[in-house]
């Protein structure tokens, strides 16, 4: 297999006259471009028109003996949280002669198997050819969310260690980005649940097994299953916020009606001590003495007490 990665016109015509399958990956064509190469492969005008505006949701169109694949790749960010823009589209144009993949310069995988089938000598089917390519576009999703896995279990960490606001925000970010990803990968994985075996029938494609396309459907199926578990992770960290928060309530909350209780006995000393009754004034409160001992003793020997039964019921301290 040839890969070449310029649209060389007079290069792709002796190619097909030879009878030798290319593989053409453009990257970030003009529409000019396109409908160039789109002229001289012969491809169906909706396929040229798609791959120029791009914009399309995974889907296989079929046209005569080539159909024009749509696939979503992963793009990873760090901090995954902060990945407004996750996906890249890849649009695949297959055929018995060629396959010619469109994307932008964020689908670094690609150009990593370009490379990588360019210095293989082993000879492979074209059928192994397709395989891989889609296969490189849908395995881009696991570092994504090896990075997912790593980031919910600290945002857990944060959340039970007192996490604020920030946590929160983090949360939502996430939630987003797993709802950009599900959007993405499930009409992949039913796309090749029912139509895998249109890419391999296709008119003009060596044969070769079936197997490599079920392996790709095994991977879709995994990584919706990730997706899925990191969602309801995601909204356990909701949970787990709201239930810190209300803890955090409720510790204060302790602690004020416990300030309020010890003041409530010395609120009403130094209301009784405070009338005014001639008996008391004359005969009781009298002296140095009265001050300390009724006054400031009463008081303290009160909240002592208040204190000791508070500690003596557990209600003092934290609930560890």
């Amino acid at each position: 297999m040839r890969t070449l990665d310029t649209v060389d016109e007079s290069l792709i015509a002796e190619l097909r006259r030879q009878g030798e399958f290319f593989w053409l990956d453009l990257v970030s064509p003009s529409e000019e471009e396109i409908q160039r190469l789109g002229t001289l492969l012969g491809w169906h005008p909706l396929s040229i028109e798609d791959t120029q505006r791009m914009g399309q949701r995974p889907k296989l169109d079929v046209y005569g003996d080539g159909a024009l694949l749509v696939l979503q790749g992963a793009v990873e960010v760090h901090p995954e949280d902060e990945n407004d823009h996750p996906l890249e589209e890849v649009h695949c144009h297959l055929s018995g002669d060629f396959i010619v993949t469109v994307h932008s310069e964020r689908s670094r995988d690609l150009r990593q198997v370009r490379a990588l089938l360019q210095n293989s000598s082993a000879p492979k089917t074209e059928r192994y050819y397709v395989y891989k390519i889609i296969d490189v576009i849908v395995d881009s999703y696991f570092p994504l969310l090896s990075d997912l896995d790593e980031e919910i279990n600290d945002l857990e960490d944060s959340i039970v260690a007192g996490g604020g606001r920030k946590e929160l925000q983090q949360t939502f970010g996430l939630k987003r980005l797993l709802l950009k990803l599900r959007r993405a990968v499930v009409p992949m994985r039913d796309l090749f649940a029912r139509q895998a075996e249109v890419i391999t029938d296709l008119a003009g494609l060596e044969a070769d097994s079936h197997d490599h396309f079920r392996d790709i459907y095994d991977h879709l199926i995994r990584i919706t299953d990730d997706i899925d578990g990191y969602r309801e992770m995601v909204s356990g960290c909701t949970d787990l916020y709201l239930s810190t928060v209300a803890n955090r309530q409720g510790e204060t909350s302790k602690q004020l009606a416990i300030i309020a209780s010890i003041f409530l006995p010395l609120t009403f000393l130094t209301g009784f001590f405070g009338m005014n009754f001639d008996f008391a004034v004359t005969h009781v409160f009298t002296g140095p003495w009265s001050f300390l001992l009724l006054g400031l003793g009463s008081m303290a020997l009160s909240a002592g007490l208040m204190w000791w039964w508070f500690r003596h019921k557990g209600w003092t301290g934290n609930d560890e």
